[in-house]
């Protein structure tokens, strides 16, 4: 059965008016939730910053172990070399063994040179992961805080919330699709969700404009949908939103 226009703002209205009280519910959380996720988001990040910084040290522990190897190995060759020395039969033998002590001397020079860099990078890594690590302990203390803050006051409103969920959901069938779709438009467009508002005080109770009084005339006689000339919102007369 076609639905006249009184019956479709009166539908309208029903369905912002229970729309509103789920905002207000919603609003009562505040940004706990965004709060929430935000810090979730933050603990995986430096989780895994942690993760990093520890394979990073491992391999810069592996590094100098390395290094004291190829230190220790150039030693012994020196020490070879150092023994060959004595029993060279000509200038030629000498400087090429002399040039392979060299070679190594240096060899052991560069070892420690990267040793002494690792160290310093593994001490500045270090702080960074008792920073870092710091940082993640006060995350998680945090968020346990927010956690049960959220939990208790989702807790004292999720039964009046999803019975509130049932409700929307049965007025939206008593609603124009044609209509539902500018309603829904409007309610993503204000940061309050009015999407239907009542004439309070000859003004447009959305953004507080004077309305008309022919235009009032129109709104009570309920006969056309009419839209505030000013915010584009649905308007209804003051009867229809007392009616809830």
């Amino acid at each position: 059965m076609e639905q006249t226009v009184e019956q479709k703002l009166q539908a309208l209205w029903s369905l912002q008016t229970i729309h509103t009280k789920i905002d207000k519910i919603r609003q009562v959380r505040g940004e706990l939730p965004i709060e929430v996720a935000d810090l979730e988001d933050e603990i995986a990040g430096l989780e895994t910053r942690l993760e990093k910084i520890r394979v990073d040290l491992d391999d810069l522990e592996d590094s100098i172990v390395k290094r004291k190897n190829m230190i220790k190995d150039a030693q012994s060759a020196i020490k070879k070399y150092e023994g060959q020395l004595n029993e060279v039969k000509n200038n030629r033998e000498y400087d090429a063994i002399s040039k392979e002590i060299e070679i190594q001397g240096l060899e052991i020079q560069v070892c420690e040179k990267r040793i002494k860099e690792a160290e310093f990078e593994i001490k500045n890594k270090t702080e960074g992961y008792e920073k870092t690590e710091n940082n993640l302990n006060f995350n998680k203390a945090e968020l346990e805080v927010k956690q049960k803050e959220l939990e208790t006051i989702t807790s004292e409103t999720q039964i009046e919330e999803d019975t509130l969920l049932k409700k929307a959901e049965d007025a939206t069938t008593n609603n124009e699709e044609r209509l539902l779709k500018v309603y829904n438009k409007l309610r993503n467009s204000y940061r309050n969700g009015l999407a239907v508002v009542s004439i309070e005080r000859d003004s447009c109770s959305g953004c507080h404009n004077k309305i008309p009084p022919q235009l009032q005339s129109e709104i009570r006689q309920r006969k056309k949908i009419i839209i505030c000339e000013h915010c584009g919102r649905i308007l209804v007369d003051e009867e229809i939103a007392s009616e809830d």
